[in-house]
């Protein structure tokens, strides 16, 4: 499981909603809601060391947007 997807299971308990959400589904559209946006954004910082900006956070719709950005900042800054 990817660690967005770990993290997903996190914020919401439950693997099922993570892993029914196809890698590239808008989150929101998915259910999630705005306040679980932000919650969602902590933890990828707490957990990866990974700095996600509010402008950042405009761009990061899916799963996959989420993993790209956190693996090429990581790549970056030498961080998760």
């Amino acid at each position: 499981m990817s660690t967005i997807r770990t993290l997903l299971v996190e914020l919401t308990g439950t693997e099922e909603f993570a892993e029914s959400v196809g890698d590239d589904v808008d989150l929101a559209a998915s259910g999630i809601d705005s306040g679980d946006l932000v919650r969602l954004v902590l933890l990828v910082e707490q957990r990866t060391g990974v700095e996600i900006t509010a402008e950042d956070m405009e761009h990061l719709r899916t799963i996959a947007d989420y993993e790209r950005f956190v693996s090429e900042r990581a790549a970056t800054t030498g961080g998760a």
